[in-house]
């Protein structure tokens, strides 16, 4: 016979194209393998790879793990060749799964990974000294000084930020991750409901392995009321959902059970539709209230500021009028009154029919009492009509500090 009997037996090569066109694995070049690039004048790719076809795909193109995986294959040190400098090898994005699909469910959670920080610092938050405190006692100084936190001293593991609506809960988290400088998970409903079945536990399962495996880091849960209400009194809650709401607190609980630095920050404005199994695992409570009247004249003098030579902003009035409203509501009525000079300068332009060059154009006006006395009568609050039962809840469940 002139053809070779074909193979009886697979070899390992063959074992492995075929995992890789199984599970759609790119493979690179041999230039890429040992961490060469080819520049575009030559007509090649610098960071591409390329798959079975021998298509090049830019690195935006690649899935999250595989840009990891060339980055790890770039800065292994070669076999036999010795480094004058100590290079230390990066921590991979993934942990390693069990199957393929959770590595997919894992990938679509590092989408909500914050890159960088926030730049959200402390003192860019008026006013809210008690929930800032209390936040640095629970999150900031454990990682500072993880030393005097063992034992009965081990950080709190859950926090949550309770109050009225526009009164800086999100700001607050940013400023943690911008003081801790941590992998910050920024959690909504829509990062762990999915609407096939059994999806959305595991994906509670892999965030939580996620966090583990970046610790230090912080699960920010915005509107957790919206995930995890009370169980039980709705007649039609769906079994997904107490699906859903049981591994949450089970991986919550765990998380009291291990020594890795992993804060779960959860924020709401309805805390006491809340499960009371959830308030047991977010230890510190706090709460976020509407700004005093020292608050909201810092947040007038920075966003109202005094112009040399013009009329004085009387600020003791809009402090004295604001009582009630939110550091939101206190920011819509600054930019109202911003925009009343504005006003007055586009009635102007539009009657001049003529067209006028962009670096022609006057400048606007600064703002007068009048403008600040229409923006009052043009502004309401809006989070006043609750706040006695946010006291109230404080009273019952918050943490607060005893001087």
């Amino acid at each position: 016979m002139s053809e070779a009997a074909a193979p009886t037996r697979w070899t390992f090569e063959d074992f492995k194209v075929l995992y890789n066109m199984r599970f759609g694995r790119k493979k690179e070049t041999e230039e890429e393998a040992v961490g060469g690039s080819r520049s575009e004048n030559s007509g090649g790719y610098a960071n591409g790879s390329v798959n079975s076809n021998g298509i090049h795909k830019k690195p935006t193109d690649l899935a999250v793990y595989e840009q990891f995986e060339m980055q790890e294959r770039r800065g292994e040190v070669r076999r036999g060749i010795v480094s004058d400098q100590k290079e230390m090898r990066q921590k991979p994005m993934l942990p390693p799964f069990e199957s393929a699909e959770m590595r997919t469910l894992a990938e679509a959670l590092c989408r909500d990974i914050i890159r960088g920080s926030p730049d959200v610092n402390w003192e860019s938050i008026k006013g809210l000294e008690n929930a800032k405190r209390l936040l640095k006692e629970a999150v900031v100084m454990p990682i500072k000084y993880p030393k005097y936190f063992t034992g009965l001293l081990s950080p709190w593991k859950g926090i949550l930020l309770f109050g009225p609506p526009g009164t800086g809960k999100t700001m607050l988290a940013k400023a943690v991750a911008t003081e801790c400088k941590t992998t910050f998970f920024n959690i909504s409903a829509s990062s762990i409901v999915s609407k096939w079945r059994g999806d959305s536990e595991k994906l509670v399962k892999v965030l939580f392995d996620l966090a583990r495996h970046h610790a230090p880091s912080t699960i920010f849960l915005d509107e957790i009321d919206a995930i995890i209400s009370q169980r039980g009194e709705a007649h039609s809650e769906h079994e997904a959902s107490r699906r859903l709401k049981t591994e949450l607190l089970v991986q919550m609980d765990g998380l009291t059970k291990t020594n890795e630095l992993v804060f779960v920050l959860a924020a709401t404005n309805l805390p006491w539709e809340l499960d009371a199994a959830m308030l047991r695992r977010l230890e510190k409570r706090i709460l976020v209230p509407l700004p005093e009247p020292e608050a909201r004249l810092a947040i007038f003098e920075e966003l109202l500021p005094l112009v040399p030579e013009e009329v004085e902003i009387p600020y003791n009035v809009l402090v004295e009028k604001t009582e009630g409203y939110s550091g939101s509501d206190v920011r819509l009525l600054c930019k109202e009154a911003a925009m009343q000079p504005l006003r007055r300068l586009m009635a102007l332009l539009e009657e001049n029919q003529e067209p006028i060059q962009e670096d022609e154009l006057p400048a606007v006006g600064s703002v007068t009492p009048e403008d600040i006395e229409v923006a009052l009568r043009n502004t309401r609050p809006s989070a006043h009509l609750h706040a006695h039962r946010y006291d109230k809840f404080n009273g019952d469940y918050g943490s607060q500090i005893l001087t």
